[in-house]
């Protein structure tokens, strides 16, 4: 019983938008520090790196290297058949160069994986150390010479070659929402899962997150080929790829079973 005259407080429930904010959140920073005991381990933050990684390599070859993707094919496909139209500004031998580039860095990963088994951790060292060797290849055909039509096609090769190692090593890992290159699905699950499509929006945080990254660095990218060089975000993409070379081998020692006696 309750004395005449007091009233019994009770929490109230949190407001939709606030509750939407908070999930968002959450799905942010354990993207970014996944809990303990997580399946994906350090897997999400490196994901995103790579992510980022790919905005920068695709705005090098877009505006320095002849209106050309190097990471997102279906934007080569695409300008193949304005091209076929007779839309002008476009490359057709340098998207064709790409996709053919591409396919056998697609091969490369698979190759990898298959030598080093399911473990994540290792093939995710593999293909980045790969995608460094390539990228320092790429900054020292920039730094030898003046970019020619020749240097050109070399530059489109190695990084369309490295970025098919990304990406099919991103699709082997599998890794909830971060394809590091593939947007579009990302943003059809932003809405389709949203509050407002009847979704819980569990997974809004870590495909925005994903989202900002491509264009974080495509921003980077292109600032650094419009005023400074083409070497500089080469070299910022190689040091990026570097350090999840190194976080991926430190992550797989430190949970690398110990040998049996």
């Amino acid at each position: 019983m309750t004395e005449p005259g007091l009233a019994i407080s009770t929490p109230s429930a949190p407001e939709p938008a606030a509750l939407a904010r908070s999930v968002v959140w959450r799905g942010i920073t354990e993207t970014l520090r996944p809990p303990a005991g997580s399946a994906e381990g350090i897997l999400p933050p490196l994901m995103i790196l790579l992510t980022m990684v790919s905005g920068i390599v695709d705005a090098v070859a877009y505006l320095g290297l002849g209106h050309v993707f190097v990471a997102n094919m279906t934007g080569n496909v695409v300008f193949l058949g304005f091209s076929a139209a007779g839309a002008r500004g476009l490359s057709t031998s340098g998207s064709l160069l790409a996709l053919a580039c591409f396919l056998p860095g697609g091969i490369v990963a698979g190759r990898l994986a298959g030598r080093l088994g399911e473990s994540p951790l290792p093939q995710l060292r593999a293909a980045t150390g790969a995608q460094v060797v390539l990228c320092a290849a790429a900054i020292a055909t920039v730094a030898a010479d003046r970019i020619d039509s020749t240097s050109r096609n070399v530059l489109i090769a190695l990084l369309a070659l490295a970025m098919g190692v990304q990406n099919a090593t991103a699709r082997r890992l599998a890794v909830a929402d971060l394809t590091t290159t593939v947007l579009t699905l990302t943003l059809t699950g932003i809405a389709a899962d949203s509050r407002l499509a009847g979704g819980s929006g569990t997974r809004t945080g870590r495909r925005l997150l994903a989202v900002v990254s491509m264009a974080l660095g495509a921003l980077i990218g292109a600032v650094f080929v419009l005023k400074v060089d083409l070497v500089a975000p080469l070299a910022l993409a190689g040091a990026i790829l570097a350090t999840v070379c190194i976080a991926s081998h430190l992550a797989a020692t430190k949970h690398r079973p110990a040998s049996s006696l």
